[in-house]
């Protein structure tokens, strides 16, 4: 594959927004850490979120251990 094959396809592969970062706007607190209240209230969410996120550095990782192969090939 060539290089302006593999840009092309990256190029291709959409933004992901992890639901992790605005959620953990919202659990800071009045005293800028964060807020044990909130973070009760938002525990479903939270719990989803991570898994969201680790998820996808699965995948990220995924994608740069083929593209390593493909460079050493």
């Amino acid at each position: 594959m060539k290089p302006k094959d593999l840009i092309k396809i990256l190029k291709a592969v959409p933004e992901t927004r992890l639901r992790l970062f605005p959620l953990a706007h919202e659990l800071v607190g009045e005293n800028g850490g964060i807020d044990p209240e909130k973070v009760a209230f938002h525990q479903k969410e939270l719990t989803e979120a991570v898994e969201e996120a680790k998820a996808y550095s699965a995948s990220t990782n995924e994608a740069v251990r083929c593209l390593k192969e493909m460079a050493q090939s």
